[in-house]
């Protein structure tokens, strides 16, 4: 799908400029290849090309944000790294993500969705990432409003700006993918541990067979190019594009992971009975913050009061600014969407070096998502989600073991050790 036919009067300069760099003909049809090996083969040249491409990407966002915000941006784009410059800056961020959450935003003349369309088609890893970091705010919105207002109204507004960098990030992985699954070999539980697992034998190519005890799991199909996002593909597009985040999750803001975490949640539902049930198998676990929760007498009584109390603490600002209060709303959660979603839970949840906003911001997404799985008996879904509780659990109750034993070996420690005295003596 070319997202730049549908470019308005209103789409940013730099795109319509780009669109004509990209489609004009080459006046010389024998290229010159010295000059382009010598500027492929010249870091300085790479480097300031990036730079340059970053810095015009970061001024044309400046035009279609608040004018109150050009200052700021520009300061990102005069930095030396600018295209990280304004992955790390939540300012920027958060003016994005006012103006996606219109809700005239994702038609197909959003000049916000044409800057995130041909962002993503350059050739910068670093100005990808920042695509990549309004993915879940953008596929969040997506589903949301696609679910919550019938396509059989007259009001129902286009989202073609939002399925247009949808498709991007999907053609980006079935290129990549070049149209082979993706799998996994599953241990053979018959050997006492990984190590005693035989070596693989080579197929047999009369056969095609490999060794008896080899098991190959199909994580993901082959992809099937797609030009327009369909109700029966919607799932299988954002469930893939969720895959391509997840791949670059680790140099993602900790801003982005809440936002996934709040549009999960939101997806599992808040209402479900199920969620008093959590977890109501281990009346002996610790509190999931030190403070955080009563310890009641009943067993269902204490496991609602957690919940209640821990999803009380994410709707409230963090300490870094961040607002944590839930987002979009209950929709179906098919396996091929559920999947990449848990994975991505699972690094926000288990991580070593996420924040505790974002740890705590999943707990209450991974507890609500068992409680919605357990109300529709998904089995896969019930597994993934009670082991990544079990998991949460019992980080939770380690890290509080830590911090106990480290509060304690202070007490005993004196803060400061005690100068010598000196008596002086006269003669």
């Amino acid at each position: 799908m070319d997202f730049h036919l549908n470019h308005s009067t209103n789409s940013p300069t730099s795109s319509a400029s780009s669109t004509t760099i990209a489609t004009a003909p080459n006046p010389n049809p024998n290229p010159d290849s010295t000059s382009n090996s010598v500027s492929a083969d010249d870091p300085m040249h790479s480097w300031w090309e990036s730079i340059s491409k970053a810095r015009s990407r970061i001024h044309s966002l400046s035009s279609l944000l608040d004018p109150s915000l050009s200052q700021s941006l520009s300061s990102l784009a005069d930095s030396d790294r600018p295209a990280l410059s304004l992955l790390s800056s939540l300012q920027s961020y958060d003016a994005v993500s006012s103006a996606l959450s219109s809700p005239l935003s994702g038609s197909g003349s959003d000049p916000l969705c044409h800057w995130l369309y041909d962002t993503f088609l350059s050739s910068d890893p670093h100005l990808r990432l920042v695509v990549f970091s309004f993915l879940p705010l953008l596929s969040g919105l997506y589903l949301s409003r696609v679910h919550s207002l019938s396509s059989d109204s007259p009001s129902f507004p286009s989202l073609a700006g939002f399925e247009a960098v949808l498709l991007a990030i999907y053609a980006a992985e079935t290129k990549a993918r070049n149209g082979k699954p993706v799998v996994v070999s599953i241990p053979d539980l018959s050997q006492p541990s990984l190590y005693h697992t035989p070596l693989l034998q080579k197929p047999n190519p009369l056969t095609a067979s490999t060794a008896p005890h080899q098991s190959i799991g199909v994580l993901s199909p082959p992809l099937e190019p797609q030009v327009a996002v369909k109700s029966t593909k919607r799932a299988c597009i954002v469930g893939v594009a969720l895959d391509s985040y997840y791949k670059h999750i680790s140099q993602m803001p900790t801003w982005s992971k809440i936002d996934f975490c709040r549009f999960l949640a939101s997806w599992a539902g808040q209402d479900c009975s199920c969620l008093r049930q959590f977890g109501d198998d281990d009346t002996n676990e610790p509190d999931m913050n030190p403070g955080l929760f009563l310890e009641g007498s009943d067993e269902i009584d204490v496991v609602t009061e957690e919940m209640d109390q821990l999803t009380m603490r994410i709707e409230k600002p963090s300490s870094n600014g961040v607002h944590l209060e839930p987002k979009g709303s209950r929709i179906p959660l098919p396996w091929e969407l559920l999947q990449p979603a848990l994975r991505i839970l699972g690094h926000c949840l288990l991580a070593p070096l996420n924040s505790q906003d974002v740890k705590d911001a999943a707990s209450v997404a991974v507890r609500r998502l068992s409680a919605r799985a357990s109300h529709e008996l998904v089995p896969q879904a019930i597994l993934a989600t009670q082991s990544l509780i079990q998991l949460d659990k019992r980080t939770r109750e380690a890290a509080k073991t830590v911090a106990a034993a480290n509060s304690s070996s202070n007490a005993n420690t004196p803060s400061k050790a005690k100068k010598p005295e000196v008596f002086l003596v006269s003669k």
